[in-house]
């Protein structure tokens, strides 16, 4: 079952690609989350949705909102993958045990063994302000979860910025 809008978000702790453990509510007070659940590093569809975070990264940062990934791989094969794409927020693993936050929120497919494309914006009191999970494996139409965004949450003072809603063709970027 997914999580609903206006429902409090479930807390969790999951190690990052660095080993280091991310609290959900340690930024309740501080900054909103999104979260972005997708089913496995290294794909294309997976990369192509990371890497247009990753490129407009100064959109959320503009409304206070930490991006964080989340699939079932280790915490290793992230820390490749996110240092390959320079992504500049963290990707948590619930590989272990496997799936369980994934399952919390309504993500984790039991059949592929992986969780789903889903993605939940939660504010800074820690409530739900969108959810979606999707079915099939294609990649998501990020202009829905911007708009909740923009009509969700406030923007930081003088940022004047719009939410970009157009893809992008996404390019590794070279080794350092």
């Amino acid at each position: 079952m997914v999580l609903e809008v206006g429902s409090r978000a479930p807390d969790f702790t999951l190690e990052d690609n660095k080993l280091k453990p991310v609290t959900l509510s340690s930024f309740v007070g501080e900054k909103s989350v999104l979260l972005v659940y997708y089913p496995r590093a290294f794909t294309p569809i997976c990369k192509g949705e990371l890497c247009q975070i990753r490129d407009e990264i100064e959109v959320y940062r503009d409304y206070n909102v930490q991006v964080l990934g989340v699939s079932v791989d280790s915490p290793f094969c992230l820390d490749e993958w996110a240092q390959r794409q320079k992504y500049p927020f963290p990707l948590l693993s619930d590989f272990w045990p496997h799936g369980e936050v994934a399952t919390t929120y309504g993500t984790f497919n039991d059949d592929a063994g992986v969780a789903r494309r889903g993605t939940f914006l939660i504010d800074t009191e820690g409530i739900v302000r969108f959810a979606e999970v999707q079915k099939a494996d294609q990649a998501r139409n990020q202009s829905a979860w911007k708009a909740a965004i923009v009509s969700a949450l406030e923007p930081k003072v003088g940022s004047g910025l719009s939410v970009p809603t157009a893809a992008g063709n996404w390019i590794d970027l070279p080794p350092e």
